[in-house]
């Protein structure tokens, strides 16, 4: 699909510093190709509403479903169907509609839920990390130490950290004056886009912010890593190989949607700069977006029931 560049058109800025309105990437410019992508759009949407709506659904009215490994999953389903809605509705509008624009709270609105799901989904995969570690590892202690006042606090402090976290980066990213238009490079609102958009002056007030968020990010990968060391560790000296199995099954899913996860955010982030086009900043936009809430009720179709895993460690 062709790509069709946003320019900033005059009128559309309230003063110098403060736009009333962004200009977001079209998928396409031709009206056959923007139905195209809203259709496809709409049917992946759709799909992840259902998934995660069954997911929910399932965990809410199986009373054998309320254990801690469950209860992390719900929490994740309702991430899942937060994160997708905020980009993808927006994105279909503009494609329906043939249009790019989206007003200066709109845009605000959309960064912070955006933030707020996506490092509630990264905290969230590394609870579930230990919650893993402590049922492969510690199974006779799991049910003490993973109760569900416990579980309850960290879902509790995983939202409460994140809101307060996207407040943050929110209010301080839309406090900075936008001296390079109104433009932005990508079919959602996302920081980097609007960083790029500030006056080079003022650009380092975010750094504070991204170093704090580069420290937690690296924190909980190294959580995530040394977690399934010791969980890997713990399975191959199970002596059966049905225990094995067992194990393996619990942990699998859990471990394919946190690859996908860090994978996509990898490479949206860390690419090289020289690479960085409109074309390639739109695809691994929609992976590390759009596609993740769609896939990863599939995945977890994969988890076992609790009487399969319950005993994983004997």
């Amino acid at each position: 699909a062709l790509l069709c560049q946003p320019v900033i058109v005059p009128g559309q800025m309230s003063n110098s510093s403060f736009p009333t309105e962004f200009l977001l990437l079209a998928f396409a410019d031709t009206r056959e190709l923007q139905l195209l992508h809203f259709g496809l759009f709409l049917g992946i949407y759709l799909a992840a509403l259902l998934g995660n709506g069954l997911i929910l659904t399932a965990i809410a009215c199986n009373h054998r479903l309320h254990t801690p490994m469950y209860f992390f999953l719900l929490n994740l389903a309702l991430i899942d169907m937060g994160s997708i809605s905020t980009t993808v509705p927006k994105a279909m509008v503009n494609s329906l509609w043939d249009r790019t624009t989206i007003s200066y709270a709109g845009c605000a609105t959309q960064v912070f839920m955006f933030v707020v799901f996506v490092t509630a989904e990264f905290y969230l995969l590394t609870i579930m990390a230990y919650d893993r570690y402590i049922a492969i590892c510690k199974p006779l202690h799991y049910g003490t130490i993973m109760d569900s006042r416990t579980c309850v606090n960290m879902a509790v402090a995983t939202w409460g950290s994140t809101f307060l976290y996207a407040v943050l980066h929110t209010a301080n990213t839309f406090s900075l004056p936008l001296c390079q238009g109104n433009a932005l490079d990508q079919f959602f609102c996302e920081i980097p886009q609007i960083l790029k958009l500030s006056c080079t002056d003022v650009y380092l007030r975010e750094a504070g912010l991204v170093v704090v968020s580069v420290c937690l990010a690296f924190g909980c990968f190294v959580f995530l890593v040394l977690s399934y060391v010791q969980i890997f560790r713990a399975v191959l000296r199970i002596p059966s190989e049905q225990g094995r199995h067992k194990a393996f099954s619990t942990c699998l899913p859990h471990l394919a949607v946190v690859s996908v996860f860090i994978s996509n955010i990898v490479f949206a982030y860390l690419k090289p700069p020289f690479k960085s086009s409109s074309s390639l900043n739109l695809l691994l936009a929609v992976l590390y977006s759009v596609v993740p809430p769609a896939v990863n009720p599939l995945i977890y179709t994969a988890l076992p029931t609790p009487r399969q895993w319950i005993n994983t460690g004997s």
